[in-house]
């Protein structure tokens, strides 16, 4: 090799080296990387309801909605819907009513006997819940025992944005 090549060589060697050292030193954490991201306040709501709910009968239903284990006073949105066990719709999307210190409620009728699954959406600064519990109304059907011992489908238990 000329001795033009070597030195070509050794510049392009030492030109890469330090290209992959400075690229490399760029890439190292930061310590207060975490910090640097939005910080995700996740809400938490814990509904209540009569032990016997009785078709024909108005039923009230109570929602206590937390963020950092404090209560939401005015959630951006709180809206219940039910279901019977089948898919169909009973009770169509419906806001819930404030009743201040975090406490959100409605009142519904049950027109049978069944298997009942109360969806809440609510969302408050930025964060989104879609919880769903399962209600017995009056008695169930064999039918309706059998899935009960089955315990719940995961369908439809995704959280998402529905307006």
């Amino acid at each position: 090799m000329s001795g033009k090549t070597k030195k070509l060589k050794r510049n392009l060697t030492l030109g890469l080296s330090a290209f992959l050292f400075l690229g490399t030193s760029a890439c190292g954490l930061r310590e207060d990387a975490a910090t640097l991201y939005k910080q995700e306040t996740p809400l938490q709501v814990e509904m209540k309801n009569e032990p016997k709910i009785s078709a024909n009968q108005e039923t009230e239903i109570q929602a206590v909605l937390t963020q950092n284990g404090q209560a939401v006073m005015d959630a951006d949105f709180m809206h219940v819907e039910i279901q019977k066990q089948d898919g169909t719709v009973a009770v169509p999307m419906e806001e819930a009513r404030n009743e201040g210190h975090g406490i959100y409620s409605f009142s519904t009728r049950f027109k049978e006997d069944g298997l009942y699954y109360i969806r809440i959406h609510a969302g408050n600064e930025g964060s989104l819940i879609s919880p769903r519990k399962q209600i017995i109304v009056g008695e169930l059907t064999e039918a309706e025992l059998e899935l009960l011992k089955q315990g719940p489908k995961n369908k439809g238990e995704a959280s998402g944005h529905h307006h």
